[in-house]
């Protein structure tokens, strides 16, 4: 339990703005995790999670911020399938809600509200794909639980999904660039490629290489990759990157401090790959992958 109070305060070191919770939040109970978001001085939202005595949201379901001007909707959604089953201890004393049909209601409450809305989700990969592909108006998800290292993040719709590696392998960092509230966003990476193969097929034809059948194929692939460039003007677009924390980084020195406490106090067995020993590379980074938000002009930054 002692581990949980040092994940707090180097969350709160690090500057986070919002916290969805995941079922090994639980793994000590409600109770123990009502107690321990007291401490946390960053909202901890449950879109979908009910305590089962008053019915009521165990934490607040949505929360919005704004910065220079861009309002965010920020919400979080847990799935009921991340569990071993009704059995699950972790479970005991609270109502999972369906995503899907809580994800509507969000985005219906939150939409007039917002120019953004990020949905902080602990369902796994494969159903925040689903739900990208069932619920327009969720702009960014940032993905947990199954633990999916996405290099170059897909968009299903205009939903822009991100997730990285467990265990603080990585830290990652999403850029937006808005042009319009209204507006699709697209990957620049993408462009890029598309852009590539354009120059590729151009100068194939310009050297007069291949048959009249290849020629004529590559016009084709030409004009298609001209068609889908000419649909990404005025579209809002996005980079991301994603770097390995290694033992380069520079050391957050007060979480440092922390973790060093914490290890002097509570010594676990095992070998030096011990998670006492992971826990201190995951948290004392300061890169870690975390959930906070920046905007310049234009510009939004995600990390």
């Amino acid at each position: 339990m002692q581990k949980a109070y040092l994940i707090i305060d180097s969350f709160n070191l690090m500057g986070y703005h919002a916290m969805g919770i995941g079922d090994d939040d639980l793994n000590f109970g409600k109770e123990f995790l009502l107690k321990i978001s007291k401490r946390a001085k960053f909202p901890i939202i449950s879109s979908n999670v009910f305590d089962d005595g008053s019915k009521k949201p165990l934490f607040q379901s949505s929360i919005i911020k704004e910065i220079n001007g861009l309002r965010i909707g920020i919400v979080s959604l847990l799935s009921q399938d991340v569990f071993l089953g009704p059995s699950d201890p972790r479970s005991k004393g609270v109502i999972i809600r369906p995503p899907i049909e809580t994800a509507q209601n969000l985005v219906n409450e939150l939409a007039p509200k917002t120019d953004l809305i990020i949905l902080l989700s602990h369902l796994g990969y494969p159903k925040d794909v689903e739900l990208a592909q069932t619920i327009s108006g969720i702009h960014i998800i940032v993905g947990g639980h199954t633990g999916v290292n996405l290099t170059n993040p897909p968009v299903f719709k205009n939903t822009i999904i991100v997730q990285t590696a467990s265990k603080g392998m990585y830290g990652t960092r999403l850029d937006l660039n808005i042009l319009n509230s209204r507006a699709s966003f697209y990957n620049v990476a993408t462009k890029r490629s598309m852009e590539n193969n354009l120059t590729n097929f151009q100068q194939r034809l310009m050297r007069g290489m291949g048959s009249e059948a290849e020629k004529d194929q590559w016009r084709r692939a030409k004009e298609s990759i001209e068609r889908a460039l000419q649909q990404l003007e005025g579209k809002n677009y996005f980079t991301y990157s994603n770097f390995p924390l290694s033992d380069g980084i520079k050391d957050h020195l007060e979480i440092k401090k922390l973790i060093e406490a914490y290890k002097g106090e509570f010594k676990e067995e095992g070998s030096p790959n011990s998670s006492t020993l992971r826990l201190g590379r995951y948290l004392s980074k300061n890169e870690h992958p975390s959930f906070k938000l920046g905007r310049s002009r234009k510009t939004t930054g995600l990390n």
